[in-house]
């Protein structure tokens, strides 16, 4: 399975960010997997933003809820990120992984660097 982030790397505050997660090798609707969206901003750790399901079901962090969404478009096996009204505290490394009914974090992309400035 490969995972290959997609989007802009440079935002302007107040604006949405829209990013995409190409999936190869393996369907996202494949039972029993969750995709994955976690970011690294610099110099912290590993941060879990949200997921969809196999089924649809999507699920989010709490402390970003209000300005996350995650969706996907099976017909090209993709799932994305929406943040609405990003700031620089959203500058991060940004990744999309699949994750396991265990938990484990099996395939990740590479990430994508995203800057918020203006």
């Amino acid at each position: 399975v490969q995972l290959q982030e997609s989007g802009p790397g440079l935002v302007k505050p107040s604006q949405a960010l829209s990013l995409t997660c190409t999936v190869s090798g393996g369907s996202i609707t494949t039972s029993d997997y969750y995709w994955t969206w976690i970011r690294q901003p610099p110099g912290k750790g590993l941060e879990w933003m949200g997921a969809i399901a196999y089924d649809g079901s999507t699920y989010y962090s709490p402390s970003l809820v209000s300005h996350t969404a995650i969706s996907r478009d099976t017909s090209k096996n993709q799932f994305s990120l929406q943040l609405t009204s990003v700031t620089p505290e959203d500058t991060a490394v940004y990744y999309c992984t699949r994750m396991d009914l265990e938990r484990r974090f099996d395939y990740w992309g590479q990430g994508t660097q995203v800057t918020v400035s203006s």
